[in-house]
């Protein structure tokens, strides 16, 4: 049995400053701003806003105050024993679940939401999809006193009923869409709609798609997981894992943790897709059964047919029922600097169960992507490695698995 060391409770969250970057919305061959012309100029207003807020020592030091005092950062790395006995690794559970709201999501939600409040904004706009995000939007809009509409999809608005109600409660408006499959995909469809029509609104996109600067903006707000990962990891093991693990739908918790590590080549990176059933006509593993398109504002992997449109995915989870992906994760996978892999609904559901019953922690079914992918890939190969518990599971304990035949 391994012996648990005393992680250093001094590791602070550090000023982002030295996480920015210059890649002009530009990943290999992947990124870009595809949108109407109503939206470029709101655009290029936001980037510019952007680089010049978030670089300001007065903007450092309120997100670093609301991360630490609001947010609960930084969330802890927990040695799981239990979990990496079971499996014969050494395995750390990077815990986001613990953050304010549950999730990975309040990171990108207090960055935004302070960038559109030195903007002058009045009305948020969001999309969401497992509702996670939703709510961290409705928090962080509560939070500075700003109206909030979340765009749904119909079908996520009944399996996540739980975090409707506490969008609502937070004084955030629902509006449920009846189009297209009634998932994610829909819900960003219509967000973008509304934002087209009300382009001074200030839409606050929850991954790391769509248009630049979205994804690099949203990258840079989840980089705070990889760097306190990487600063938690050192203190515990004195070296650097082996392996990281994270979900991918949209890829911001991934990437998230995946930043922490980037520069590191010995440090292997894994994401795990929505597999759904494992056919070609119900998933939502897009790395790995889509092909480049432009989709929702960006050139990067999407889920398509044979003529090219992008078509509806398939997931138990509603944070990874998403056909396109971040552009970052997609440079990345033609890089080969990481790896993807679908993973079942009845893998997930696994997970799910498993993590549950050894270590009394509940993971969000999205973050069981996470742990069914490690726990095939480490089986028995004493790797030290971190997985990112993207969220807790409270918003899926009401569901009714069985449904799935599983």
């Amino acid at each position: 049995m391994k012996t648990i060391n005393t992680i250093n409770t001094q590791v602070e969250v550090m000023p982002l400053n030295s996480m920015l970057n210059h890649d002009n919305g530009i990943y290999g061959r992947y990124g870009g701003a595809y949108v109407p012309p109503v939206l470029a100029k709101p655009l290029e207003r936001l980037s510019d806003s952007f680089d010049s807020i978030v670089k300001t020592d007065k903007f450092q030091r309120e997100l670093i105050h609301y991360l630490k005092t609001y947010a609960g950062r930084p969330s802890p790395l927990y040695y799981a024993r239990r979990l990496s006995d079971h499996v014969g690794s050494i395995i750390y559970l990077k815990r986001e679940d613990l953050n304010h709201t549950g999730a990975h999501k309040i990171n990108n939600t207090i960055g935004q939401i302070l960038v559109a409040k030195h903007m002058g904004a009045r009305e948020i706009i969001a999309e969401t999809g497992a509702g996670q995000h939703g709510v961290a939007t409705a928090t962080a809009a509560a939070l500075m006193g700003i109206p909030c509409k979340v765009f749904m999809g119909a079908i996520d608005v009944k399996r996540q009923e739980l975090n409707v109600k506490r969008m609502k409660l937070l004084g955030a408006e629902v509006i449920p869409t009846e189009q297209g499959s009634k998932t994610l995909k829909d819900a960003v469809d219509a967000a973008l709609g509304y934002y087209i029509e009300h382009p001074s609104s200030y839409y606050l996109l929850g991954s790391q798609v769509g248009p630049h600067p979205y994804p690099r903006m949203v990258g840079y707000f989840q980089s705070v997981i990889g760097q306190e990962a990487r600063a938690q990891i050192l203190n515990a093991e004195g070296r650097l894992p082996q392996c990281a693990f994270a979900c991918v739908g949209g890829g911001s918790n991934a990437i998230g943790l995946f930043s922490g590590f980037l520069d590191d080549a010995e440090v292997a990176l894994y994401g795990a897709e929505g597999g759904g059933n494992a056919t070609p006509e119900n998933t939502a593993a897009t790395l790995s059964m889509g092909k480049p398109a432009v989709f929702q504002g960006t050139y990067s992997y999407c889920l398509v047919d044979e003529e090219g449109n992008p078509v509806e995915s398939h997931s138990i989870a509603a944070g990874l029922d998403y056909p396109g992906i971040s552009p970052q994760h997609a440079n990345l996978k033609d890089t080969g600097r990481a790896s993807y892999y679908p993973v079942t609904d009845a893998e997930a559901i696994e997970g799910y169960k498993l993590l549950s019953r050894l270590e009394g922690i509940i993971p969000a079914i999205e973050s069981s992507h996470a742990i069914a992918l490690a726990c095939r890939i480490l089986k028995g190969k004493g790797s030290l490695a971190i997985i990112n518990l993207s969220g807790r599971g409270d918003k899926d304990a009401e569901r009714d698995f069985e449904q799935f035949g599983i």
